[in-house]
């Protein structure tokens, strides 16, 4: 449950000001038409409402329940004293919150029951003060009605997200795991036997070249040999790995920025790059980092890609017109730190600028791709 210093509660469809009149308005309701007396009994329940309702959200397992019993309680007789209905909102809104899916049903059910019976009632006790109120009172009902039930709606919907969430986490978590065992046991029995057979024929080499020199000699051909052989074999491990495609990315890029409805434009061409697998992988990872940034941090309208290959460098743009950063650059947030230390492992760099938005600029020089630059 939240913690008791709510109980004025944030909600994004109600306005804290429209609480703060709930609270003022009982005190004005009893204070303008009862005797001395009444109004000490009017302001004695509400005070004792506010209590149970502070309680109630402070509260643990069963108590919650005896404290929002009480607040029904409460609402009955200051509908059935003072014509004052409205408590019952407050109500409405705790009950709303309560996450146990039968404890919710049995107060949600209660609280209906008991603000339609004692409304009912006050029509029978004083018809002419409830009359006046009938519009108000209809309204109440509604929202004691939709209000809890939305709420209970919309956090079993969170939940249920952030629960989904952590799956994927997880299931991305054991992705990795397994990626990477599966690359341990390939490593191992590509380069395990041929590193020890390249250890046995370096021991045998280094007995026989002052024995038998020529022996010596094609043992150390051997050895070249194999190690030729792991080194091809290490080759076709890498090549066969899954990497994640620049064109590839771009596409996904657009997916998501489409769903954040954030405008793209995408300058060049990576399917003409034709850059090794693993520059293109941390070209790629870094992109996506990069677009995720955008989504989440900028608020952008808009957001342009341009890829260019220069005589001496590949490079990479990622410009938005969103909010920028806001404080001092902090190359350990948002994700910078680890494009930076991508780009450091490729002999690449990263720039950032904020300015109108913000620009991030990602170079790869060609020397790194092993390529020659266009003349």
């Amino acid at each position: 449950m939240q913690s008791w210093y709510t109980i004025l509660p944030k909600n994004p469809w109600v306005s804290i000001y429209v609480w703060i009149i709930f609270c003022i308005m009982p005190f004005y309701f009893i204070i303008r038409s009862f005797s001395f007396v009444q109004i000490t009994i009017g302001i004695v329940l509400i005070l004792l409402y506010f209590l149970s309702h502070r309680f109630s959200f402070k509260s643990q397992n069963g108590l919650v329940y005896m404290w929002v019993s009480f607040e029904m309680v409460l609402n009955i007789a200051m509908t059935l004293m003072f014509g004052y209905i409205y408590l019952s909102l407050f109500t409405a809104f705790f009950i709303g919150n309560i996450r146990n899916t039968v404890g919710f049903f049995i107060m949600y059910g209660l609280h209906i029951g008991f603000t339609v019976v004692s409304i009912v009632a006050g029509y029978f006790i004083d018809l002419h003060l409830f009359l006046s109120q009938t519009p108000f009172i209809i309204i109440t009902v509604i929202g004691v009605v939709l209000l809890p039930f939305t709420l209970y709606s919309r956090n079993k919907r969170e939940n249920l997200e952030g629960e989904l969430e952590n799956a994927k986490e997880r299931i991305e978590e054991l992705i990795i795991h397994e990626e990477r065992q599966r690359i341990a046991r390939d490593l191992h029995d590509t380069l395990g036997q041929k590193l020890s057979m390249i250890g046995l024929k370096s021991d045998l080499a280094s007995r026989l070249v002052t024995k038998n020199p020529e022996q010596a000699l094609q043992e150390i051909k051997d050895i070249r040999q194999t190690a030729s052989i792991a080194l091809k074999e290490v080759r076709e491990l890498v090549a066969d790995m899954r990497a994640v495609k620049l064109q590839e990315e771009i596409i996904r890029v657009e997916q998501i920025l489409k769903a954040a409805q954030i405008d793209l434009e995408v300058s060049g061409d990576a399917s003409d790059l034709n850059i090794p697998v693993l520059i293109e992988n941390v070209l790629s990872m870094c992109l996506k980092e990069a677009i995720t940034n955008v989504v989440k941090h900028s608020g952008a309208k808009k957001c342009k890609i341009s890829i260019k290959r220069t005589y001496n460098e590949i490079s990479i743009c990622i410009i938005d017109d969103g909010k920028g950063f806001n404080d001092k650059l902090n190359i350990t947030g948002n994700g910078l730190k680890g494009m930076q230390e991508r780009l450091e492992f490729i002999n690449g760099s990263l720039k950032i600028e904020s300015k109108k938005g913000s620009k991030l600029h990602i170079s790869v020089p060609l020397a790194i791709t092993h390529q020659k630059g266009n003349e």
